[in-house]
């Protein structure tokens, strides 16, 4: 799942950085205001993470100019101010939550959580439904009853494909949201892993729509499709 880190910060946007990485998002990291807002502009992130008092420019100004575009991407903001009035103008203004330094980790990855499942329109960490459901918390993902792991790339691409549930995403599309700056994507490499998990959860799983990309199957014609060989395969 792809993050921008806004943070001009060494000490503190390392400590994200690594934090992140290790939780297996994939981060880019940027440290002043204009490259934040090419960055918000011109690509896909499932949540940015704002710092409010950056440098050149201003978190205000940046959350402003990205809610004023029509920009709808979830933002989690961060400030050392304990001025009050700091935090209610970045949530009136568009931010999804606020945090105040210095805070714990865990507590920004439990917010990104929060944020992200409001973002999909649900109040617990899964997404989804009783057919098809994706935790957010444990990264698992649930079919038909049956529960498995997913890796990082693996769980970035059925959160991108249950966000938006009814959309066909294009292969740019994808490969936007499983990759970040500086990922060599290899042509083949989208294909590889969307077979894989027709393999593990049946074939129909993932429905191609010729020249236009990938969707999901309809959630009701779920139920009980999961061939006999994937059942033995997410067993073991």
């Amino acid at each position: 799942m792809r993050v921008l880190l806004i943070e001009d910060d060494l000490d503190v946007g390392q400590a994200l950085f690594r934090a992140l990485r290790n939780h297996d998002y994939r981060v880019d990291w940027v440290r002043d205001a204009k490259a934040a807002r090419l960055a918000i502009d011109t690509s896909y992130y499932a949540v940015v993470l704002l710092e409010l008092g950056i440098l050149c420019g201003g978190g205000l100004e940046i959350l402003k100019a990205s809610r004023e575009s029509g920009n709808k991407v979830p933002m989690l903001t961060f400030t050392t101010c304990h001025d009050p009035a700091t935090r209610v103008r970045s949530l009136d203004i568009g931010a999804d939550d606020c945090v105040l330094k210095p805070f714990d980790v865990r507590e920004v990855l439990a917010r990104i959580r929060a944020v992200l499942r409001r973002q999909a329109g649900y109040a617990t960490s899964c997404i989804g439904n009783d057919a098809l459901c994706l935790d957010l918390d444990r990264r698992t993902l649930s079919c038909d009853g049956v529960t498995s792991p997913l890796s990082a790339r693996e769980f970035a691409l059925m959160h991108a494909l249950l966000e938006r549930p009814d959309a066909i995403l294009s292969r740019a599309q994808l490969e936007e949201r499983l990759y970040g700056w500086g990922n060599e994507v290899e042509s083949n490499a989208l294909d590889v892993l969307i077979h894989s998990m027709r393999k593990r959860f049946g074939r129909n799983f993932i429905r191609n729509v010729r020249g236009i990309g990938w969707t999901l199957r309809r959630a009701e014609s779920m139920t009980h499709r999961v061939s006999s060989e994937a059942r033995a395969a997410l067993a073991h």
